[in-house]
């Protein structure tokens, strides 16, 4: 058997495990009242971004978390039982080693966000509301395991070389560590940000594993590649009930912990640029946000409208499904020409 139809089986596998597993889920989410209470968008703003953005504040949030937490039992199932059946498993790196990072990266920003979305959804502090844990907090908190799983890639993946297309291999050495704790930190917010229409960063990550999933085969790592399987079947079972009109949303658990696993896997590839060209829609779509945010810290205006750019789109008469269907293929180009990158 090769080990496309593993995968492939693999994605079936894990597809039906999560569809069998969302409904009840959902159901679950909306009996403890898993979401936004407040919004802060106030009552009196009328305009068609104000309007959406209030209108999913009952939607409840936590498919991320189903995800994390199918996927990595299923990884943890799977792999020994390969073993077992005498699979055929490859890896760049020392096996272990290279799943704890996957892992840790994983499971550490689910959990940073979950606990986000437990004190923003259940008001534990008041005096947040529905805003979660301070931005600065989170940050610091965001920059200690940014560095962390940095340290892991650099001193037990030995990992310190970025390689740029059309121009080489750049060996950055100890510098890889804040380097790589940046792109991972950059993703997890920007794929956080991004989460805020029906479908968008859903269907964008799908887009881009497909991608990565095929640059883990061509390297022959058997575990990223399992891992990504496992993540692709959840995320499509998950975007039949996020796409519009959504019933559930990813929540800050599962937008950072993609966010930054994502990062992990295009820097465990060893194709960074492919990262940030796979990753670009995140990247314009937070850069507009983090820009906006400059401007008015900086000079007390707007630099646009509303911020991120998907707002804009709505404000200026987009619809939802026209907004999340045009990313949807500004993503599958990026991740051809990402691809087309990683292999020249």
């Amino acid at each position: 058997m090769s080990s496309i139809s593993i995968l492939l089986g693999i994605i079936l596998i894990s597809f039906i495990i999560h569809a069998t597993a969302v409904v009840p889920f959902i159901n679950l989410l909306y009996r403890v009242k898993f979401f936004k209470r407040k919004t802060a968008v106030i009552a009196s703003m009328t305009d068609t971004a104000s309007v959406h953005i209030r209108s999913k504040s009952r939607t409840p949030e936590g498919g991320g978390l189903l995800i994390i937490v199918i996927t990595s039992l299923i990884f943890a199932a799977l792999l020994p039982l390969f073993k077992l059946l005498g699979v055929n498993i490859t890896h760049v790196y020392p096996i272990n080693e290279e799943i704890n990072v996957i892992f840790f990266t994983f499971l550490a920003f689910g959990l940073l966000g979950l606990y986000d979305d437990i004190v923003k959804y259940f008001e534990l502090d008041r005096d947040l509301g529905y805003a979660g844990l301070k931005t600065r907090n989170k940050f610091a908190i965001q920059t200690v395991l940014g560095l962390i799983i940095g340290s892991l890639m650099y001193f037990n993946l030995h990992i310190s070389i970025i390689n740029i297309p059309f121009i080489g291999v750049m060996n950055l050495g100890f510098w890889f560590i804040p380097v790589a704790a940046f792109v991972v930190i950059t993703f997890a917010n920007a794929v956080n940000i991004t989460d805020g229409m029906d479908g968008l960063a859903g269907g964008l990550l799908m887009i881009g594993l497909f991608g990565f999933l095929m640059l883990s085969v061509s390297v022959l790592d058997t575990p990223i590649s399992i891992f990504i399987a496992l993540w692709l079947g959840g995320l499509i079972a998950f975007l039949y009930f996020n796409v519009y009109p959504a019933r559930i949303f990813m929540g800050d658990a599962g937008a950072m912990a993609f966010g930054a696993t994502l990062a992990v896997i295009g820097l465990l590839l060893g194709k960074t640029i492919a990262l940030l060209v796979v990753g670009a829609p995140f990247l314009v779509d937070g850069a507009s946000s983090l820009l906006q945010i400059a401007s008015v810290k900086l000079t007390g205006k707007r630099l646009f409208p509303i911020a991120p750019i998907h707002y804009w789109l709505l404000k200026i008469g987009w619809t939802e499904p026209k907004i999340v269907q045009r990313a949807w293929l500004a993503g599958i180009m990026v991740v051809v020409f990402g691809l087309w990158l990683a292999v020249i």
